[in-house]
């Protein structure tokens, strides 16, 4: 199991009481409270020390914080380019802005895609599909690399054309 699968693996199995302190981290920095430094150390910090592999502390912290207010199931190989490609609108003028906000969401940097990927998980999740979180994982942590982006506007675009709109 690789650094990113485990992290995941821990994610998945906290408590009720540690998925509340993420939720009310989420658009805040990690050094913004004691409580959320705390737990996420705890969560981050021992698989780091085994393995340097582990995802960036930025994008973990990022990770942890939409896992524990989105709770979209974990679903491999089913990127979150591939679920909301298979999920669009159907009225005209929703499906647009829905492939703006899309659009909006790749141009974004790391430390500015919280909200974007908040409203692609709850989108997602509404529409009872799930994502490969370690892949999204993985993914965010070379968001710099255009080649990245440009992968999941061809995912997002490909399934478009494979499937009828839900």
């Amino acid at each position: 199991m690789g650094a990113t699968d485990q992290y995941i693996e821990v994610l998945t199995h906290l408590k009720p009481r540690d998925l509340g302190i993420l939720r009310t981290h989420s658009g805040q920095g990690l050094n913004e409270s004691v409580d959320g430094f705390d737990l996420f150390s705890g969560l981050w910090w021992p698989l780091r020390q085994r393995n340097e592999r582990a995802p960036r502390r930025e994008v973990a912290w990022l990770i942890a914080k939409l896992y524990a207010c989105c709770q979209v199931t974990q679903s491999r190989q089913n990127g979150l380019a591939l679920q909301l490609g298979r999920c669009q609108p159907t009225e005209l003028r929703a499906r647009s802005r829905y492939q703006k906000k899309f659009d909006g969401m790749l141009l974004l940097p790391i430390g500015q895609i919280e909200p974007a990927l908040k409203w692609a998980l709850d989108w997602v999740g509404s529409n009872d599909l799930g994502v490969d979180w370690v892949k999204l994982t993985d993914d965010l942590s070379i968001w710099d690399r255009e080649i990245i982006r440009l992968k999941w506007a061809k995912q997002f675009l490909k399934i478009k054309e494979r499937i009828q709109l839900c």
